[in-house]
C-alpha cells in the first residue's frame, strides 16, 4: 500500500470500463451482458488494457431498512475484483448511478439520509475488500448532479462520509487510493465550482474524477433545435455532401483546451486525474461513404482524446457496453481499429 496516488497514477496507462454489467438493474446480466468471466479480464489485459474501472450497484441488493447489502452480491463483485488483482490489473471500484440515490439528490433536504446511506454502503463495501492492496482504488460516486455551486457543500459531504467511512476500516483501506468526482464530472464545472479537495487522515491519496462527453458527437442520437448531432470530427474528417453534420466546434483544440485545464487545476498540483468515462456512439442510420468516413471520425476521435489526456497526466479509462469486445464469444475483439487508436493514444 506504499504508492502515494501519484505514483499510482504512473502505473496507470489504459483502463476499461466493464459497462452494463455489474450496475444492471436488475441483476449482472439484465441489460445483455453475459457474467464477467476471468478469461475476459485476462482477455483485457492481452488487448493492451492494464486497468478495470468497475461500475456497481448496491443499493438493490440492500435492505431498504437496514442499509444491510446482500451477501451474495458482496461475494460476486469481491469475485470479479479478485479476477482482476490476481492478473496485475488495477481495479476501480464504485457506487455508480444505482437508482440515482445519491446522483439525482445532491440537496441538502436529502443530505443527512443520503449520507447515513453513503456511510452504510462503503463501511461494508471497505470492510469487505480490506485485504486488497494497492491494485483496488474505491471511487465514491459516479456522475453526481450538480448544476450550482450551492449544490457543492453537499457533494462535498458526501465525499467527506465515503472517505471517513473508508478510513475508519481500517487495514489497508488506511492507505488505499480514494478518487473523488467533481461536480457532473465536469471538466468546466470543476474549474469554477470545485475550491479544495476533502480532507484525509493519510497524505496523498486522492484522485479525483471526471468524464468526457462532447455531447453532439458522442451521445446525441437526432438533429435537435438548438444543433445537429455532428456524424464527423476532425480536421481531416468532414463531409464535403454532409455538410448539416459537420461538428463546428469541440474538435481538436477543445479537445486539448480540456484536458489542459484539468490539468493546471489539479494534475500539476500532484493531484492525479482519472478520465472514468469517454467514448463516441457507432452511428447505425449511416451507410456508404458516409458511414465509412463517420468510423474513420470516430477512431481518429478516440485516439485522439486518449492521447490528449495522457499527454496532460490524466488516465484514460474507455467506456465499453460490449461494442469493442464481445464477452460472450471468446471475447473476441470486434473493432480492432478502435482498440488500435486506444492502445496507441495511450502510448507516450
Amino acid at each position: 500500500m506504499g504508492s502515494t496516488a501519484v505514483q499510482l497514477a504512473s502505473k496507470i496507462r489504459l483502463g476499461l470500463n466493464i459497462g452494463n454489467t455489474m450496475e444492471a438493474i436488475g441483476g449482472e446480466t439484465a441489460w445483455g451482458n453475459p457474467r464477467i468471466t476471468e478469461a475476459m479480464i485476462k482477455a483485457a489485459k492481452a488487448d493492451g488494457f492494464n486497468a478495470i474501472r468497475l461500475p456497481v450497484a448496491w443499493d438493490q441488493y440492500a435492505n431498504q431498512q437496514t442499509g444491510k447489502i446482500d451477501q451474495a452480491w458482496m461475494d460476486r463483485v469481491k469475485q470479479v475484483v479478485k479476477y482482476c488483482v490476481d492478473n496485475q490489473m488495477y481495479v476501480l471500484l464504485n457506487i455508480h448511478w444505482d437508482g440515482g440515490w445519491l446522483e439525482n439528490n445532491v440537496v441538502p433536504d436529502k443530505q443527512i439520509a443520503v449520507n447515513q446511506k453513503q456511510k452504510a454502503f462503503w463501511t461494508q463495501i471497505a470492510t469487505q475488500m480490506r485485504d486488497f492492496d494497492e491494485h483496488l482504488m474505491f471511487a465514491g460516486a459516479n456522475e453526481p448532479a450538480v448544476k450550482t455551486a450551492d449544490q457543492m457543500p453537499v457533494l462535498m459531504s458526501y465525499h467527506q462520509t465515503f472517505i471517513d467511512a473508508v478510513r475508519a476500516t481500517g487495514g489497508k483501506n488506511a492507505y488505499r487510493v480514494l478518487v473523488v468526482q467533481g461536480p457532473s464530472v465536469d471538466i468546466d464545472k470543476s474549474a469554477t465550482m470545485w475550491t479544495a479537495m476533502p480532507t484525509d487522515t493519510v497524505s496523498n491519496k486522492l484522485m479525483y474524477e471526471v468524464h468526457f462527453y462532447p455531447w453532439q458527437f458522442t451521445l446525441l442520437d437526432k438533429d435537435e433545435w438548438y444543433g445537429n448531432a455532428f456524424y464527423y470530427w476532425g480536421k481531416d474528417n468532414h463531409s464535403t455532401t454532409d455538410t448539416a453534420h459537420n461538428p463546428d466546434k469541440q474538435e481538436e483544440a477543445y479537445v486539448d483546451q480540456q484536458f489542459s485545464s484539468i490539468r493546471q487545476q489539479f494534475v500539476d498540483k500532484g493531484i492525479p486525474v482519472v478520465l472514468g468515462e469517454y467514448a463516441a456512439m457507432l452511428r447505425t442510420n449511416l451507410t456508404g461513404d458516409a458511414l465509412a468516413l463517420h468510423k474513420k471520425s470516430r477512431v481518429y476521435y478516440i485516439n485522439y482524446v486518449t492521447k490528449s489526456a495522457v499527454a496532460n497526466g490524466v488516465l484514460p479509462f474507455y467506456w465499453d457496453v460490449g461494442g469493442l469486445i464481445d464477452r460472450g464469444n471468446d471475447n473476441a475483439v470486434l473493432d480492432p481499429n478502435l482498440l488500435d487508436a486506444l492502445v496507441k493514444g495511450a502510448t507516450p
